[in-house]
């Protein structure tokens, strides 16, 4: 398995370990549950130095992004960062991810872990615009600290007014005294706060640094579990579970990042645009239960009579609401807030409720 320059903390820490993207990632050290509410009230610190990076450049990056993918990138601004997706040729979804603006001919993509090699090839496959492109994941360490303590914690380490950070932007600026620090105003908590991209051989002292500054705040660090217990509750959508090749972004609900500018020729952007005009069959709805239960990935969804109208993707029981709470696609008559669908668990026919996320207020 590979590494991040973090692991060797997360053992001696006592986390519990298990492979993810292929990375030895630290699942949880004091507890899902814990972690959670920890990020929620206060602080917590995920290693995310597994994700993927790669630098555009050059006089065709923009043109290369409006190219690949779905959402409209001329309208970034250096310090801006964008939410889109990579559309496959046949209505899926390549990937999502991230599209930080530096200047007007140099932008970062920030990919997720486990599509790293498929993202680069893509990318490479797709150039015809002509950029510059490089794979710098092996070359990238990040941190994410999250909750409503994170900027009262990274304020004692910058002279970065972290504050006049707008959310999904971003500045790059000195941080616990390593300089060219990324300080983006992002996550994937629904909680708050910041992620921090910097070189490996500054993580040890970076780590140090934070974990001492929000000693007063009770800071923790936390593993996988809670990362997607955190993104559940706020109805985003995982790559794997709830978007992949197979699901359109409309679908998916990702509408509002696939726009059809006349500058942009995104992969099967006809068919999607055709999608878009006639409507979808089925969408991606968040549910919560009504009946004792936890839905999980791949549990059957039917309606009162019985009959499968769809399927879960992501499933768990709210650490916040203490419901069982979950993600899936249905047919598009069941689409609507407040409709009374019901969770096949193992033959109990279990009632739920199509509620429109987030789930955590």
């Amino acid at each position: 398995m590979k590494t991040t320059p973090f692991t060797e903390k997360h053992i001696a820490l006592g986390a519990k370990m298990h492979e993810f993207a292929g990375y030895n990632m630290p699942i949880e050290y004091s507890g899902i549950i814990d972690e959670h509410l920890t990020v929620c009230n206060a602080v917590g610190v995920f290693d995310v130095s597994h994700m993927g990076e790669f630098w555009v450049k050059g006089p065709y990056a923009l043109q290369f992004i409006q190219d690949i993918t779905s959402n409209n990138a001329a309208v970034l601004t250096p310090g801006k960062v964008q939410y889109t997706c990579f559309p496959n040729e046949t209505g899926g979804i390549v990937d999502d991810l991230l599209v930080y603006c530096y200047e007007p001919e140099k932008y970062m993509l920030v990919v997720n872990a486990a599509n790293i090699g498929k993202d680069w090839d893509w990318c490479v496959s797709h150039n015809r615009a002509g950029a510059e492109l490089e794979n710098a994941s092996d070359r990238m360490a990040q941190l994410a600290v999250q909750g409503p303590k994170a900027l009262s914690v990274l304020q004692k380490l910058t002279s970065v007014n972290l504050a006049e950070i707008p959310y999904y932007h971003f500045c790059v600026g000195d941080f616990a005294g390593v300089p060219q620090v990324i300080l983006s105003n992002t996550g994937y908590t629904g909680a708050g706060g910041f992620e921090l991209y910097f070189y490996p051989q500054d993580a040890i002292h970076i780590w140090d640094a934070i974990f001492e500054a929000g000693a007063e705040f009770g800071i923790k660090p936390a593993g996988l579990g809670a990362r997607d217990t955190l993104r559940l509750e706020m109805g985003f959508c995982l790559y794997g579970n709830d978007i992949d090749d197979t699901t359109s972004p409309l679908e998916a609900g990702l509408g509002w990042i696939t726009k059809f500018v006349e500058s942009k020729d995104f992969p099967n952007r006809a068919a999607l645009e055709k999608q878009k005009a006639e409507g979808v069959a089925r969408k991606l709805v968040g549910f919560e239960m009504v009946d004792r239960g936890i839905p999980r990935h791949g549990y059957k969804l039917a309606d009162a009579d019985g009959n499968e109208i769809g399927h879960v993707t992501s499933g768990t029981m709210s650490p916040t609401r203490k419901i069982g709470i979950g993600l899936g696609y249905v047919q598009t008559a069941f689409s609507k807030p407040g409709t009374e669908i019901y969770l096949d668990n193992r033959g109990r026919k279990l009632k739920a409720q199509v509620v429109k996320p987030p789930f955590r207020k």
